[in-house]
């Protein structure tokens, strides 16, 4: 029987689980930061008290994320097959046939001994024999060698190799670590999240953990209440991005204020783990326009004694 929490507490206990209560010690405890835009994965480090030292590469749902050191391996090396797989069609489209993606592996384990820009690294591989197309090949060739574990991509847009070790750890691993920085989630979110087929996350073991209406908790996960937390969220912000049916903290009737398409989401206002408006900066300052118009003082006061 599922233990019985009320919405308030699941919302309060996954800003919890995210680190936006309590800071994050390192990047583990939150599993890995989306992070195609670098301005935005500063914005999202800061919330949870990290720093964006870590491993940039590809990794959940086959788009850019900032992994800890010790887990960049192992990840990549767990879902970098599926993306590899999935984005076939569009590599043999561009002229990226398998026996050409091979050669350039080979090739980028020298070239990149020293970090390069994508446009030094695609004329490094003409000049060993591997000419790419102009437009997106390179960009499509770069990521299948991340999701293949050789490269990654630095905070400045270079690429350099990926130092990767052998972990025997796996999908349960995954999603253990996944809940600990998202419970209370399903297992519905966690293939969203990761970006893995529904029917392979399913037949992970669920038994030892705690079941409530909102998803599973890791044995011991304390429940949190309601305590006035207010985050402002950016662009690419992993807290609304670890679920698949978001509907609890963001209102359907205010959905479309904030995912616009392709995974970009407007900045936005959290308070106890709902969404409840959208921001801005001017002038060094945070704007609010809240989605309740009566709410616009109260919060604005939130965000500056939290900015302070």
């Amino acid at each position: 029987m599922p233990h019985s929490i009320s919405a308030d507490q699941a919302l309060a206990t996954r800003m919890s689980s995210q680190r936006l209560v309590t800071p994050a010690e390192d990047l583990r405890d939150v599993v890995a930061l989306q992070a195609q835009d670098v301005r935005a994965v500063g914005e999202a480090a800061r919330n949870r008290g990290l720093t964006t030292d870590g491993v940039r590469t590809w990794a959940m749902r086959g788009t850019l994320h900032l992994l800890h050191p010790d887990d960049a391996g192992w990840v990549v090396g767990l879902l970098g097959p599926h993306f590899i797989a999935a984005g076939k069609r569009r590599r043999d489209q561009l002229g990226l046939d398998d026996d050409l993606c091979a050669r350039a592996l080979d090739a980028l384990k020298d070239i990149l001994r020293e970090p390069k820009d994508r446009a030094a690294t695609v004329k490094a591989l003409a000049e060993v024999g591997i000419v790419l197309e102009a437009g997106q090949a390179a960009a499509h060739l770069l990521a299948f060698a991340a999701n293949s574990g050789v490269v990654q991509r630095g905070m400045d847009d270079t690429y350099f190799l990926l130092d990767r070790q052998s972990d025997p750890r796996g999908l349960t691993d995954l999603f253990h670590r996944y809940l600990d920085a998202y419970a209370p989630a399903t297992i519905e979110d966690f293939a969203s999240w990761s970006g893995l087929k529904l029917a392979e996350v399913r037949r992970i073991d669920t038994e030892i953990l705690r079941r409530t209406d909102f998803g599973f908790l890791p044995d011991g996960t304390e429940i949190a209440e309601p305590i006035g937390t207010l985050k402002l969220l950016g662009h690419f912000d992993t807290y609304l991005l670890g679920y698949r049916d978001r509907s609890l903290a963001l209102p359907s009737d205010h959905a479309r204020k904030i995912q616009t398409g392709g995974g970009f989401l407007t900045p936005h206002v959290v308070l106890d783990g709902r969404v409840v408006g959208t921001w801005k900066r001017e002038n060094g300052e945070p704007v609010i326009t809240p989605f309740d118009p009566a709410r616009a003082g109260e919060l604005t006061r939130l965000a500056r004694e939290g900015t302070r």
